[in-house]
């Protein structure tokens, strides 16, 4: 067990460099649970669609009727894995919500997929993510599978980290995804508010998209069939519950971690850490 002193674009970076190492990735048959990984993505696509049938008003319609899919946002998988479900013929429509880590939602408001300092620390820090690397396959799905435009825009990126969508690519991209930011005051709230009405606890991340929700419940949009999908527990966000003012309800196997010697090798800043995972790789293949 390897620990990242970082944030989750540093380590994304030498994980893609080992995946772009096919032969090192087939000799150590590596593998990942993050969405660098297609078969995530595959997987998510099926969630759509339990979503939309479970949420569907009626099944006897023609057309079907539409579902409002909110999805919690960081590198943008989940929200890869709706577009795909949609080119597929779902009749969905989706919301990327973002926290103040918000390139996506720029990105579909205004076509600036550009880096905005550094990253900010948030209560839904799964999602702290300024180089949401699932952007590449969404624009080359809009581009009707235009490799040679998106590889160009993605080496522009990769070197200056700012892009200006082309106009066509930002259009489509407003026509497939919706998009919000949240605060961590807007988590906060929302939090609360889910418990007050619902005796809920969401965790910071299904906060984001309750946010849009009742932002949404404001405004009057009360016809809409909305799924918010939530992707993880409240236990494991003890520090976020507390400061909504809510108590924690912690499970007893959770509980039991924390007696529990903790062993891990750390990455330090400064190292090279694809090397580094490169050299544990091999010395645990050697012991095998």
């Amino acid at each position: 067990l390897l620990t990242a002193h970082g944030n989750s674009d540093e380590i994304d970076e030498p994980i893609k460099e080992l995946f772009a190492d096919t032969d090192f990735a087939r000799k150590h048959n590596l593998m990942s649970l993050n969405s660098v990984n297609w078969s995530r993505i595959m997987v998510q696509i099926a969630h759509h669609f339990y979503a939309y049938f479970q949420c569907a008003p009626s099944l006897d319609t023609t057309p079907l009727p539409v579902v409002e899919i909110v999805v919690p946002t960081g590198g943008g998988g989940n929200v890869t894995a709706g577009c795909i479900a949609q080119k597929m013929g779902l009749p969905i429509r989706l919301v990327a919500v973002v926290n103040s880590n918000d390139i996506i939602h720029r990105a579909v408001q205004h076509g600036d997929f550009s880096l905005s300092g550094s990253v900010k620390a948030t209560l839904a820090s799964a999602m702290d993510v300024q180089e949401p690397y699932n952007m590449e396959r969404i624009l080359w799905l809009l581009s009707d599978g235009d490799s040679s435009l998106i590889k160009t825009l993605m080496d522009q990126f990769s070197v200056s980290k700012s892009l200006k969508l082309p106009e066509d690519l930002h259009r489509k991209l407003a026509q497939t995804l919706d998009s919000c930011a949240a605060s961590d005051e807007d988590i906060v709230r929302a939090m609360r508010r889910c418990w007050e009405e619902n005796r809920y606890l969401l965790c910071p991340h299904s906060a984001v998209a309750a946010h849009y929700h009742y932002a949404q419940l404001g405004c009057g949009s009360r016809s809409t069939t909305r799924c918010c999908l939530a992707p993880a527990s409240a236990a494991k966000f003890q520090d976020a519950l507390l400061r909504a003012g809510l108590v924690p309800d912690v499970p007893p196997e959770i509980s039991a971690l924390t007696t529990l010697e903790t062993r891990s090798t750390p990455l330090k800043r400064g190292e090279d850490w694809a090397k580094v995972l490169r050299e544990h790789m091999e010395e645990m293949a050697q012991q095998r």
